[in-house]
């Protein structure tokens, strides 16, 4: 009985994670298709304090499996604006959450991919906040409608507000 259990998650997860990425894949894709994420973030935003060739740092994320991986933090406060390109984070079975601590941070989403799991932004609530592509959400709930959510949720939570 525990060996039919077993098999059954490991075909559960094998799915997922195929699904996950191939999700993710499209997600970049359509990112990088004929613009850069970074021109698509600006130009979502309109006004902007970054000029027509915007330096930036890129914060990578991680792969988390039933929870199982890192969390993304982004710690640094600056004082003045600071454009940040976000890598595409994953999370399968499980729960993550980037933090974004910058009340002058201007983040850019490039792509998020959860399958069946809890995917939570903790952004400074004077950060701003954009995606690169459009989000696709099938049997979840996606608050931003920005990332990629199967059978999950996606939630951003805003902090600091005084």
């Amino acid at each position: 009985m525990k060996s039919t259990k077993l098999m059954k998650s490991a075909k559960l997860l094998i799915t997922c994670l195929t699904v996950c990425s191939a999700l993710m894949m499209i997600g970049v894709a359509y990112a990088e298709d004929g613009e850069s994420s970074i021109e698509s973030c600006l130009r979502a935003w309109g006004n902007h304090p970054f000029g027509n060739n915007p330096r930036f740092k890129t914060l990578a994320t991680s792969v988390k499996v039933f929870g199982i991986g890192q969390n993304t933090a982004d710690t640094e406060r600056t004082e003045t604006p600071t454009l940040v390109l976000v890598n595409p984070g994953v999370n399968v079975l499980g729960g993550t959450t980037i933090e974004l601590m910058n009340p002058n941070g201007w983040y850019c989403f490039r792509s998020n991919v959860n399958v069946m799991g809890e995917l939570r932004i903790r952004a400074h609530c004077k950060a701003h906040l954009a995606s690169a592509s459009d989000g696709v959400t099938v049997l979840g709930s996606d608050q931003a409608d920005k990332s990629v959510t199967v059978m999950g949720t996606t939630k951003v939570e805003l902090i600091e507000c005084e």
